[in-house]
C-alpha cells in the first residue's frame, strides 16, 4: 500500500468497501469553487485514494448534492470510481423549503422515499451505496423504516443502509425491525469529544462488527484554535507528539481515532487537496499505546483510575 494513498475498510461484513478516509461535502456552498475546480478537486480525491463522498440532503440548505451531481452528469464515468453517501430525515427551514415552518424530524416512509429519489436526480446517480438516517426521530416508527429501507434495497436505488447520531438503544431498536444490517452509526468524535468511547457507541460497533464514520475529527476547529483549557492542553500534547512522529498535529489527531479497534472511518470536510492529503497521509502513523493514553489524559483532564 502506498502510504499516501487512504486504504480501504469494509464497514460491515456484508459491505461496503470504503476508504479509510471519506470526503465530507458539509461546507461545499463555502468552497468558492467553480465546477471545473470542483472536478479537478473530486479527481485529486480519487488519485489520493479517497473514494467515499459523504452528503446529505440537507447540505447547503438542500443545494449541495446537486453543485456535486453536476460534475458526475458532465463526467459519468466518475461514477463507478466512488461510494455516495447521503443522509435524510432532517427538515430545515430555509426559503426553498416554505413548507417546513419548524425545523423538525421526518422519518416516515414517504418522505425517505421522497429524500433518497431527490438525491439521486441531484446527485445524477441511478443508486445510493449508503443512505443513512440523519438524527434519531422521538416520532420514529422503527418498522416503518425498516419496511421502506428493505423496499429500496429490492429496487436498487440503495445498496446499503444505516444511521447516523443514534444512541446504542436507538441502533438496535431500528436493526430489531431489520433483516438487512445497519452497517454504521456515523457519530461525532474527536480529542474533545469522547462521548461514543464512554457510552457504549464504540461497544456496539464492535459487538456488531460495524464500523464507524466519524465526524468532526477536529472538533469543528477547535483542536486548532480552542481557548479553554482542555483544548489548549490536547494541542499541547498533540504539539509534543507531532514532534516525536515528526507530523503535524491534525495528523496526530486522527492517528489517535485510527487506534481505536472499531475499526472507524473519519469524514474530513476540507476543500484544500493539501489537507486532504495530509488526512489520508496520518492512516499509516501507528502510535504507541502510552502516546494514545496520554492524549486521552489531557483531553480527560486527569489520569486513568
Amino acid at each position: 500500500m502506498n502510504s499516501h494513498t487512504s486504504p480501504k475498510l469494509k464497514l460491515h461484513k456484508s459491505g461496503p468497501n470504503f476508504s479509510k478516509i471519506a470526503l465530507g461535502f458539509w461546507r461545499l456552498h463555502e468552497w468558492d469553487l467553480n465546477r471545473a475546480r470542483l472536478t479537478e478537486y473530486i479527481e485529486g480525491a480519487l488519485v489520493l485514494g479517497v473514494t467515499t463522498f459523504d452528503h446529505a440532503d440537507i447540505y447547503g440548505s438542500y443545494g449541495n448534492e446537486e453543485r456535486f451531481g453536476k460534475v458526475l452528469k458532465e463526467n459519468p464515468d466518475l461514477r463507478n470510481k466512488m461510494e455516495l453517501v447521503s443522509k435524510c430525515g432532517i427538515c430545515l427551514t430555509t426559503d426553498n423549503r416554505p413548507h417546513h415552518i419548524v425545523q423538525h424530524y421526518n422519518t416516515t416512509s414517504k418522505y425517505i422515499r421522497d429524500s433518497v429519489e431527490r438525491s439521486l436526480r441531484n446527485l445524477g446517480t441511478d443508486y445510493l451505496d449508503l443512505i443513512l438516517i440523519h438524527r434519531p426521530d422521538p416520532l420514529m416508527d422503527a418498522g416503518e423504516i425498516a419496511d421502506i429501507f428493505s423496499l429500496l434495497i429490492e429496487e436498487e436505488k440503495i445498496l446499503h443502509v444505516g444511521v447516523s447520531n443514534f444512541t446504542t438503544s436507538q441502533f438496535d431498536l431500528l436493526q430489531s425491525k431489520m433483516d438487512p444490517p445497519l452497517v454504521t452509526n456515523q457519530v461525532e468524535c474527536s480529542l474533545l469529544h469522547l462521548d461514543p468511547i464512554y457510552d457504549g457507541t464504540f461497544d456496539q460497533a464492535q459487538i456488531n462488527n460495524y464500523s464507524p464514520m466519524i465526524w468532526s475529527p477536529f472538533a469543528g476547529g477547535d483542536l486548532f484554535t480552542g481557548k479553554s483549557q482542555r483544548a489548549v492542553k490536547v494541542r499541547e500534547v498533540c504539539q509534543k507528539l507531532s514532534q516525536k512522529y515528526k507530523t503535524t498535529i491534525d495528523q496526530i489527531a486522527l492517528a489517535w481515532l485510527f487506534y481505536l479497534p472499531c475499526n472507524v472511518q473519519a469524514i474530513a470536510g476540507t476543500g484544500k487537496l493539501d489537507r486532504l492529503r495530509s488526512a489520508v497521509e496520518s492512516t499509516s502513523i501507528q502510535l504507541d499505546r502510552q502516546d494514545w493514553y496520554r492524549l486521552l489524559e489531557a483531553s480527560n483532564g486527569h489520569p486513568v483510575p
